[in-house]
């Protein structure tokens, strides 16, 4: 009967260890995925940002860039044509 009660503990503790090494493994892929989706997150909100950067009106400060580089581009093409 000793062999009997040794053999149970033994299943006991073997059933104990799969259980938590079960759980370790579902907690480290659990894991995995979600650092997945923070990764595909993050992705599509660059995507969003981009969009709404594309779709915003132009800025003042960006609208007197462009008069400016018109300016200078317009200089230079009067400058090649009057050679």
């Amino acid at each position: 009967m000793p062999d009997r009660k040794q053999t149970r503990a033994d299943a006991v503790r073997s059933a104990v260890d799969e259980a938590f090494a079960a759980a370790a493994g579902q907690a480290s892929s659990t894991r995995e995925r979600a650092q997945d989706l923070v990764g595909d997150l993050t992705h599509a909100a660059g995507g969003v940002r981009g969009a709404i950067d594309d779709l915003r009106p132009a800025t003042s400060g960006e609208l007197r860039e462009l008069r400016e580089q018109l300016e200078v581009l317009s200089e230079r093409i009067s400058a090649l044509e009057r050679r």
